[in-house]
């Protein structure tokens, strides 16, 4: 089988798709704590091998991690608060005397844990915290813009002063002076974050349970990288978007859809190597064993709308250099666990991509039973270098979506 030279695609898995913010715990959302760990002993004992995450990127007041703050930091959010506790660096009744909402709840409660650190030299985390802060090449960029986005109101940093806006040496080494226990703060969540995810994947490990992650092609125009090296980015001088991504107009969409994302600079990314894709993929494998690369058709070529259009109808396709950024990912990674989002309507192009670097696609349930007997999604249809979902994140549930059709489908399907 040609997908055997990639250890995980060895031999076929089950799999279970569950974001961590989904599971019980905290004030209304799920952590990294002990209810995660349930899960994968759940997992276990029903010999799935997979748990299929969103991605753990900070995200915008919209809480969407497709659109996260930062291709490489963690979401503190995510962060057990139990942890702390049973680390001793957060009381019980200090996480319990705040009756705040969740972020404002779990902000106070880490606040609280880097005092109890900072002020504590014997701590036994002292070292690998050090450790973590010297080898991570991202972190002084996301402090920095972490820093300034509550310093500037959480407005986009294409709006902060000039010598800030322009990521100015001078300017931010001021900063780095005046702010330097919020900078550690902030690096102490990044910490800690890593620090528990890595935990909580061991036991995943231990319990042979693959972790299967997601990784948006795009990235948010309001994010530390966009903001930290503009010139891989199509931006004008004042850093504001001059073309967007989207998708043209379909059946579903008669002005198509315009997310917003910058594009980028395609000629500048090869001409340095595709440094800036081997250093996102190398941040994204040492989190997860596998990797969902979304909106795969972006790399064969992508649908670029002036940025001043209101909707997609404006936009042209443009070829991208995804043979080039594969072929620099394949020759850097010993191991290129990567499964392409191939959904809706795809080119024998965006194929012959896929198919060339060995990458599996998708299939969906849920899009099978229309009544064509050549639908690909149906599953006497499917090939070997797929990976099949009852629905995705995009779907509804496999429960409302069965009870919603009518008999005659319900009947087709269970047939």
């Amino acid at each position: 089988m040609k997908y055997a030279d990639n250890i995980v695609l060895q031999r076929r898995r089950a799999g279970i798709l569950l974001h961590v913010t989904s599971l019980p715990g905290g004030k209304g959302q799920g952590d990294f704590g002990h209810d995660a760990y349930r899960f994968i002993e759940f997992l276990a004992a029903s010999n799935v091998g997979v748990w299929q995450i969103l991605p753990l990127c900070p995200t915008h007041n919209d809480l969407s991690p497709y659109l996260g703050l930062s291709v490489h930091a963690g979401n503190p959010m995510l962060i057990s608060l139990d942890w702390l506790i049973d680390r001793g660096l957060l009381t019980r009744e200090a996480m319990q005397q705040t009756e705040a909402l969740e972020r404002e709840h779990r902000q106070q409660c880490l606040l609280a844990a880097y005092q109890a650190f900072s002020t504590d030299p014997e701590n036994n985390l002292h070292e690998a915290y050090v450790k973590f802060c010297s080898s991570t090449a991202w972190l002084d960029d996301f402090v920095l813009y972490s820093l300034l986005k509550k310093i500037n109101n959480h407005s986009p940093w294409w709006r902060w002063k000039k010598e800030w806006r322009d990521h100015t040496e001078n300017a931010l080494s001021a900063l780095k002076e005046t702010y330097a226990d919020n900078c550690n703060e902030i690096r102490f969540e990044q910490f800690i974050f890593h620090q528990q995810w890595q935990e909580l994947r061991n036991y995943a490990h231990r319990h042979k349970i693959l972790i299967f992650g997601d990784m948006p092609i795009f990235v948010a125009h309001d994010s530390a990288e966009v903001w930290a090296q503009r010139d891989l980015f199509a931006l004008d001088k004042e850093g504001r978007a001059q073309f967007v991504a989207g998708v043209p107009p379909d059946f579903f969409s008669a002005t198509g859809q315009r997310w917003g994302n910058p594009h980028y600079d395609w000629a500048v990314m090869q001409a340095n190597g595709f440094s800036w894709w081997i250093n996102r993929i190398d941040t994204e494998l040492a989190r997860v064993d596998m990797l969902r690369i979304d909106h795969f058709r972006g790399l064969q070529a992508y649908w670029s709308i002036p940025a001043k259009s209101a909707t997609a109808r404006e936009g042209e396709w443009v070829i991208a250099p995804g043979e080039a950024l594969l072929q620099s990912l394949k020759d850097r990674f010993a191991q290129l666990p990567l499964i392409a989002e191939d959904l809706g309507t795809i080119t024998p192009e965006v194929n012959a991509l896929r198919e060339k670097f060995h990458l599996p696609g998708m299939k969906i349930l849920q899009f099978a039973f229309d009544g064509n007997p050549h639908n690909p999604y149906l599953p006497h249809h499917h090939v070997y270098d797929s990976v099949v979902y009852t629905g995705t994140h995009d779907n509804d549930t496999s429960m409302s979506w069965f009870s919603s059709l009518d008999n005659y489908t319900q009947q087709y399907v269970l047939r």
